[in-house]
C-alpha cells in the first residue's frame, strides 16, 4: 500500500511540475492583418462566421452566413448515361480508356449546374481617424474562450476591441473600449462584392444590407438575405449618412451584427429573412456585453473543455504565432502541436453546430464571390476529412450537420441512382452543395466517380459505433441499406477474373500513364474498399436491428466476390486492378489507402503483408504535398504506428505557405494551405494527432500507438473518445510508458486495452490478458481477403514493438482506473 501511495504522489508531483506555467491556447501577433485575408482571425458560431483583421486605422470584419449560397433548389443529373453505360464499359475493357472518358464527358457530366457557391455576406469597415500612428500593438484569438482581441496605443490612450460570435444569441458582437473617456470615434460602412444589394442606415442607429444571391450556371439566385448592424454607444454623439454611421467621442461602443436568409432547407426557401435578422438582433441587443460574453464562453466551453492535451512547453512558445510557424521545423515547440490540435477543434465548433449547415471546403469563412472550388462539399475526401475529429475528440454533436446532409443526399441521390444508372438505392458523385445536388460535375476525369454518397454513409455508421444508440441506427438504416442497394445493382462481373467490379470507375483525381493519362477505369482499389465497407456496415446494421435477413445473405455473397487488394511489382499496394502504378508518382491523392484510414481493412496486426505494401506506397508517394494531403498522411503514418514519421508530416504542415515545393503548409492564422486555403487539412491533422495518442479501429483501444520521440518524455491527455462508448477521463505517460489511465464506460461492454507496458488496476488487482476475438460488438473487424502478390514484390513484414493486451469487463456509467505495474 505504501509503495502504491508513493507512486501516486510521485506521479502527481512530476506532472504538476510538467504542467505549470503552460502558455494559454492563443494565436497572437504583434502586427495587424493588413489587407491579407489569411492573416485575419476566424470566429464563428455555426451560423455566422467572421474574419477579424484587427487593423487600428481601418478595421475589417468580413462576414459569412451559413446558408448564403448562390442559386436555388435544383438538380443536375444527366440521364443520357443510362443508354451509354454498355458502350463506356466496352471501351474500358478494350483498353480504350481515353475514348471512354470522352464519352463520359458527354453523357455523365451535368449539362446544367456544376454545383453552387458559398457566398460572402460582405464586410463591416470601421475607420478610426488618426489611428494609423499606433504603438504597443497586440492581437490574439483565445481559443479557450472563442474571443478575438485587438489592443494598441495611440498617444497616451490604450484601445481594446473584443469580438465574439455568440453561440446562444446567434449574432456577432464587438466591444470597443479605451482607458480614457470620450476616446472612441469612428465611421462605419458596409462593403460587399455581391451585386444585388441595398445598403442603408435607419433611424435606430442601424446599418443594414439586403439582397439576393447571384445566379450561377443556369440556376437562378433566390436566397434572400438581410444583415443588420446595431451600434450602442456609451456617451458621445451619433450621426449618419444614407450609407454610413459615425460615432464621435464615445466612452465605449457595443456593435451587434445579425444576418439571416430565407433558407429553410434544400428544397424550401420560403423563410422570412427580415424577421429572422430582426429577432436575433433585438434579443441580443437587450443584453449587456458582459452578459453576452459570459453566456457565450459557457456555451463554447461546453464543447471545447471536454478535451485537454499537454505535450509540455519550451521557450519557443513565448514567440508570436507567425514566428513559431517559421521556427517549428528547427526548434522543439510541443505546445504549438497542442495548439494546432485544439485549433482544429475550435474551428469545428465554430463552423459546425447542430441544426446548421456542415463545414464546407472553407468551414464557414469565405470572402470571395467566386471562391476556389466554389467552397462547396467535395465528397471524394475533403468534406469527410472535415469530420474525422468529431467523434474521437468528443464533439459528436457537431457531427450532426454532416450526418443530416448524408441523410438528405440519400434522398436526392435516389433519383440520380435511378435515372442515371438504373439502380435502386442512392448515390452521389464527387461533389454536393447546399441544394444536395448529386449529379456529376467537372470534367469526367474528376467527376465520373460514383462513391461520394457511399463514403458519406460510413459517417452514419461511425457515429453509431461511438455511442451505441440503436434508435439512431434505426433512423439511418434506410440510408445505409440504400447505399448498399446501389452497388448491388451497379456491380458487374469482370469478364476475365470474374470479380464483381464497378465500371466506369476511377481513383479520385489520379490517372495512370499506361491508360493514356485517363482516369476512367474499372474496379479500382479504393472503390472496392468502399464497397466492402458499405456491404459490411449494412450487414451489421441489419443484424443488430433484426432486419432484412435475405438482404444480409445477398450482401455476404456479393462481398465475397469483390476484388481483393493486390500487391504490385514495386511492392506497393496497387491503385488499379492492373499492376501499372508508377513508383515516381507523387500525386496528392493516395485514395487506395482508404483501407488503412479512415477504414480499418489494413492493419499491422491482422494484415501484415498489406501493411507492408501500404508503407511502400506511402514512401513512394513522398511526404510533401498539398496541405490536406499531408493532413491525411499524418493519420496514415499513425496507423502505421510510426510516430516519428507522423510528426514529420505535422512539421511539414506547420511550415509557412510557399516554403515547401508543393506550396502546402500553413498561413499565419494557422489556416491550412492547399494552397489556397482549405480547412480540411486543419481537421485532418487534428484527427491525426488523436490517432497518435489513441486508436480504437483495430479491435482494441490502443494507447499511445504512435508517439514520436519528441513527445516521449511526458504528456497528458483527457477527454478523447473510443468506439463502444469509452471516454478517456485521463491518460498520463512518461518516458514512452503509460503511467496512469482512467476510462469511463458509457454503455458497458468489454474494454480491450493495447498498451506499450504492463499495467494493473488502481486498487492493485491484476488485469486479465486478452485472448481471441474481442467480444465487444463495436470492436469486431471485418475479414480482409488475402492479397494477390506480384512475383516481383519484396514484402518486409513489420517489426512491431511489444504491447500488452488486456480485457476489462465494464458496466455502463462506471469508471475504471489503471496504473503502471
Amino acid at each position: 500500500m505504501k509503495q502504491r501511495l508513493l507512486l501516486f504522489f510521485l506521479t502527481l508531483s512530476w506532472f504538476g511540475c510538467f504542467s505549470q506555467n503552460q502558455p494559454g491556447l492563443k494565436l497572437w501577433y504583434e502586427v495587424p492583418s493588413g489587407n491579407t485575408w489569411e492573416n485575419a482571425l476566424p470566429i464563428g458560431n455555426g451560423r455566422l462566421g467572421a474574419m477579424i483583421y484587427g487593423n487600428p486605422a481601418k478595421d475589417i470584419i468580413q462576414l459569412n452566413e451559413h446558408t448564403l449560397w448562390s442559386g436555388s433548389p435544383n438538380r443536375n443529373d444527366n440521364p443520357l448515361v443510362l443508354d451509354s453505360l454498355a458502350q463506356i464499359r466496352k471501351l474500358i475493357f478494350e483498353g480504350k480508356q481515353k475514348e471512354a472518358e470522352q464519352l463520359a464527358n458527354r453523357v455523365i457530366i451535368s449539362k446544367t449546374s456544376h454545383g453552387q457557391m458559398f457566398e460572402p455576406a460582405g464586410e463591416l469597415n470601421l475607420s478610426f481617424k488618426g489611428h494609423d500612428q499606433y504603438t504597443d500593438y497586440y492581437r490574439e484569438l483565445d481559443i479557450e474562450k472563442a474571443i478575438a482581441t485587438t489592443k494598441y496605443k495611440v498617444g497616451n490612450v490604450i484601445y481594446t476591441r473584443e469580438v465574439l460570435a455568440s453561440f446562444p444569441d446567434r449574432v456577432i458582437v464587438m466591444r470597443l473600449t479605451a482607458n480614457k473617456p470620450r476616446s472612441i470615434s469612428f465611421t462605419a460602412t458596409y462593403k460587399t462584392p455581391q451585386p444585388n444589394v441595398t445598403i442603408k442606415t435607419t433611424s435606430a442607429k442601424q446599418l443594414t444590407v439586403s439582397g439576393t444571391s447571384i445566379d450561377h450556371e443556369t440556376v437562378k439566385g433566390m436566397v434572400r438575405y438581410k444583415g443588420i448592424t446595431q451600434f450602442k454607444p456609451a456617451g458621445g454623439t451619433y450621426s449618419s449618412t444614407d450609407t454610413s454611421i459615425t460615432i464621435t467621442n464615445a466612452d465605449a461602443v457595443t456593435i451587434f451584427i445579425s444576418i439571416a436568409t430565407n433558407f429553410n432547407n434544400f428544397h424550401d426557401i420560403n423563410g422570412n429573412e427580415n424577421a429572422r435578422a430582426a429577432t436575433y438582433l433585438s434579443k441580443a441587443a437587450a443584453k449587456s456585453f458582459p452578459e453576452i460574453r459570459t453566456a457565450h464562453i459557457a456555451a463554447y466551453q461546453k464543447y471545447f473543455n471536454r478535451v485537454q492535451l499537454d505535450l509540455g512547453t519550451t521557450d519557443a512558445a513565448k514567440k508570436p504565432t507567425d514566428e513559431r510557424i517559421k521556427n517549428f521545423n528547427t526548434t522543439n515547440d510541443p505546445h504549438l502541436a497542442s495548439l494546432y490540435f485544439q485549433y482544429g477543434r475550435y474551428l469545428l465548433i465554430s463552423s459546425s453546430q447542430p441544426g446548421g449547415q456542415p463545414a464546407n471546403l472553407q468551414g464557414i469563412w469565405s470572402h470571395q464571390l467566386y471562391p476556389p472550388w466554389d467552397a462547396k462539399y467535395t465528397i471524394n475526401i475533403n468534406a469527410q476529412m472535415n469530420y474525422w475529429p468529431a467523434e474521437k475528440t468528443n464533439l459528436a454533436e457537431l457531427h450532426e450537420p454532416f450526418l443530416k446532409m448524408a441523410k438528405e443526399v440519400a434522398v436526392t441521390g435516389e433519383r440520380t441512382a435511378r435515372e442515371m444508372y438504373g439502380a435502386r438505392g442512392w448515390m452521389a458523385h464527387h461533389n454536393t452543395d447546399i441544394w444536395r445536388a448529386t449529379g456529376a460535375v467537372d470534367p469526367a476525369f474528376w467527376g465520373a466517380w460514383v462513391n461520394g454518397g457511399a463514403w458519406m454513409s460510413q459517417h452514419l455508421w461511425e457515429h453509431y459505433l461511438y455511442n451505441g444508440d440503436k434508435e439512431f441506427l434505426a433512423s439511418v438504416y434506410p440510408a445505409l441499406k440504400g447505399a448498399a442497394l446501389f452497388y448491388l445493382d451497379f456491380l458487374i462481373e469482370h469478364p476475365e477474373n470474374k470479380w464483381l467490379v464497378i465500371s466506369p470507375d476511377e481513383s479520385p483525381e489520379n490517372a495512370p500513364k499506361a491508360h493514356d493519362n485517363s482516369s476512367i477505369d474499372v474496379g479500382v482499389t479504393m472503390t472496392n474498399q468502399i464497397i466492402f465497407d458499405v456491404f459490411s456496415t449494412a450487414i451489421k446494421a441489419a443484424e443488430m436491428l433484426n432486419k432484412d435477413a435475405s438482404l444480409i445473405d445477398t450482401l455476404k455473397q456479393k462481398r465475397n466476390r469483390l476484388a481483393p487488394m493486390q500487391i504490385g511489382q514495386h511492392s506497393q499496394l496497387q491503385e488499379w486492378l492492373d499492376d501499372i502504378d508508377d513508383p515516381n508518382d507523387h500525386h496528392r491523392h493516395i485514395s487506395h489507402l482508404y483501407g488503412l484510414f479512415p477504414s480499418n481493412q489494413i492493419s499491422p496486426y491482422r494484415t501484415p503483408q498489406l501493411y507492408s505494401a501500404a508503407k511502400n506506397t506511402l514512401l513512394q508517394r513522398g511526404d510533401i504535398s498539398t496541405g490536406w494531403s499531408m493532413g491525411w498522411k499524418v493519420n496514415w503514418w499513425a496507423r502505421m504506428l510510426d510516430g516519428n514519421h507522423a510528426y514529420k508530416l505535422i512539421q511539414n504542415q506547420l511550415t509557412p505557405v510557399g516554403t515547401l515545393e508543393s506550396g502546402g503548409g500553413s498561413y499565419n492564422n494557422l489556416f491550412d494551405a492547399h494552397p489556397p486555403f482549405q480547412i480540411d487539412g486543419n481537421f485532418g491533422c487534428t484527427s491525426g494527432i488523436t490517432e497518435m495518442l489513441l486508436q480504437s479501429a483495430d479491435g482494441s483501444v490502443h494507447l499511445i500507438p504512435a508517439l514520436p520521440d519528441v513527445w516521449l518524455t511526458a504528456g497528458k491527455v483527457s477527454g478523447l473518445r473510443a468506439r463502444g462508448g469509452f471516454e478517456l477521463i485521463t491518460m498520463e505517460w512518461k518516458d514512452g510508458k503509460v503511467v496512469k489511465v482512467v476510462f469511463k464506460s458509457t454503455i458497458g461492454g468489454n474494454l480491450r486495452l493495447r498498451i506499450p507496458n504492463e499495467m494493473k488496476l488502481m486498487n492493485g488487482a491484476s488485469l486479465k490478458k486478452a485472448t481471441g476475438e474481442n467480444r465487444n460488438p463495436f470492436y469486431q473487424t471485418g475479414n480482409t481477403a488475402a492479397p494477390l502478390v506480384s512475383e516481383k514484390a519484396v514484402i518486409s513484414l513489420p517489426r512491431l514493438k511489444e504491447t500488452f493486451i488486456y480485457d476489462v469487463p465494464t458496466k455502463a456509467g462506471q469508471v475504471y482506473s489503471f496504473i503502471i505495474k
